[in-house]
C-alpha cells in the first residue's frame, strides 16, 4: 500500500506461472524484458549484449531462435547469464523443442502456425519435460487470415480472440504454465486490446507496445500506452519496444514503474527544467549525477531543483535534495529537512557522496534486519 491513497495501483488479479526462477503475475513485481539484437548464432556476442541488460536490471530476456544454429548457441547462452532466457519462436515446431532442450525458461511461440495439432503437442511435451513456460504471443501486424477475414482489419476483438483461441490450444493439451500478450504499435488498439483481455480471463499479462519507434519517440509512446495499463493495473511483465539497444530498453522501462510507483531499483530523480531563476546550471548538473550515480542499485530519490521556488517543498518528500543558492553556495537537504550548504565547485562530489553513503546505510539495515529475521 502506498503511503498515500492516491497513489495506489490496484492491480488485477492473475495466476501465477515461472520464467526460469522469475515469478510473473499472482501479485509478484512486474518484471522488466528485453530482446537482443545480435545473431543468436553469435554466442559470444549475445551473452555481452545480455549482460549489459542485466547491469541495469533487466529480468528477463528474449532472443530469437530462427535456424538450427540459434538454438545449438542457446545452451552456451542459458549458462554464461545470470537471467532466464526466453526463446523466440515462429513457425518451426523443431526449433521450439530444440530451445526447450537447450534451457530456454520460456518459449514465444504462437500454437496456430507451429503446425499440425500433433506439432502443437510434442512442442507442450518439450515445455512439461524441461519445464518452461510459452508466452503466446499475438501481435496486430501478423494476426491470422481468418480473423482479418472476420473483422475486416486488426482490431480489439480481433487480437482477443487470437489469444484466446491459442490459449484454447494450450488448456486442451493440459498446459496452463503460459502467459499472453497481444501487441500493437497503435496505442488505442494496444490499450483497448489488453484491456478487453484481462476482462476475459485470469493468465498473466506481458505488457507491451510494438514497433514503438526510437529511443525519444518510442519512449513518450510506450509510456503513454504502459501508463495507462499500468494506472489500471494490467500488466505482470513488460517490455518496452525501441529501435535502441537493449539496455536502454530497460532503463526505460524501469523509470516507467518507478514513475508509478509499482517497483523502485536504483536512484529516482526529481529535477526542475531550469530557467533563469537558477543558482546553477540544472540540465548539466542532473546529466552528471544521473551517469554518476548509475551503479546504485538501491532504491532511493534525489531533488535537484535550481532555486528556492519549489526547491525546499520538493526536497521534503526526497532522500537528499540540493536546491540553488546565492553567493556560489547552495543548499543540501537530507532526509527532507536543511542540513548545510555546499559550495557550487563541490556540489556534484559531494552529492555524489552523500547518496552514495545514504546507500550504504539503507542497504547495511536491510542485512541488520535480514540477520535478526534469520536468528529467531
Amino acid at each position: 500500500m502506498s503511503l498515500r491513497p492516491y497513489q495506489h495501483i490496484e492491480r488485477n488479479k492473475t495466476r501465477q506461472i515461472h520464467v526460469g526462477s522469475v515469478p510473473v503475475g499472482g501479485g509478484a513485481p512486474i518484471s522488466v524484458q528485453t530482446m537482443t539484437n545480435t545473431l543468436t548464432s553469435d554466442a559470444k556476442a549475445t551473452i555481452a549484449q545480455i549482460k549489459r541488460a542485466e547491469k541495469v536490471g533487466v529480468d528477463i530476456v528474449r532472443v530469437s531462435c530462427p535456424d538450427e544454429a540459434s538454438t545449438a548457441a542457446l545452451k552456451e547462452i542459458v549458462q554464461n547469464v545470470n537471467v532466464p532466457i526466453v526463446a523466440d519462436i515462429h513457425f518451426h515446431y523443431k526449433r521450439a523443442i530444440e530451445a526447450a532442450q537447450a534451457g530456454a525458461a520460456c518459449l514465444r511461440i504462437n500454437p496456430g502456425n507451429i503446425g499440425s495439432a500433433e506439432r502443437v503437442r510434442d512442442v507442450i511435451k518439450a515445455a512439461k519435460d524441461y519445464n518452461c513456460s510459452i508466452r503466446i504471443g499475438v501481435n496486430a501486424g501478423s494476426l491470422e487470415k481468418h480473423l482479418l477475414e472476420k473483422y475486416g482489419e486488426p482490431n480489439p476483438d480481433a487480437l482477443v480472440e487470437s489469444a484466446l483461441e491459442h490459449a484454447k490450444i494450450l488448456e486442451d493439451n493440459d498446459f496452463r504454465e503460459f502467459k499472453i500478450s497481444v501487441k500493437a504499435s497503435d496505442v488505442f488498439l494496444a490499450v483497448e486490446s489488453y484491456r478487453l483481455l484481462s476482462e476475459a480471463c485470469d493468465y498473466p499479462l506481458h505488457i507491451g507496445i510494438t514497433e514503438a519507434g526510437g529511443k525519444r519517440a518510442g519512449t513518450v509512446k510506450s509510456s503513454v500506452g504502459l501508463g495507462s495499463l499500468l494506472w489500471a493495473g494490467i500488466g505482470d511483465t513488460m517490455r518496452v519496444s525501441l529501435s535502441a539497444e537493449p539496455e536502454e530498453e530497460v532503463a526505460v522501462g524501469w523509470d516507467i514503474l518507478k514513475s508509478l510507483g509499482l517497483r523502485h531499483r536504483g536512484v529516482h530523480v526529481v529535477s526542475c527544467p531550469s530557467c533563469a531563476r537558477q543558482g546553477f546550471q540544472v540540465i548539466p548538473t542532473v546529466a552528471k549525477l544521473e551517469e554518476r550515480l548509475a551503479h546504485i542499485e538501491t532504491p532511493l530519490s534525489l531533488s535537484v531543483i535550481g532555486c528556492v521556488v519549489n526547491g525546499p517543498g520538493e526536497a521534503t518528500m526526497t532522500d537528499v535534495g540540493v536546491t540553488g543558492g546565492g553567493s556560489g553556495r547552495h543548499m543540501v537537504y537530507m532526509a527532507g529537512k536543511q542540513d548545510h550548504t555546499v559550495p557550487a565547485e563541490d556540489m556534484i562530489d559531494h552529492i555524489v557522496e552523500l547518496v552514495e553513503k545514504k546507500a550504504a546505510e539503507i542497504e547495511a539495515e536491510k542485512a541488520a534486519a535480514k540477520a535478526k529475521e534469520t536468528s529467531k
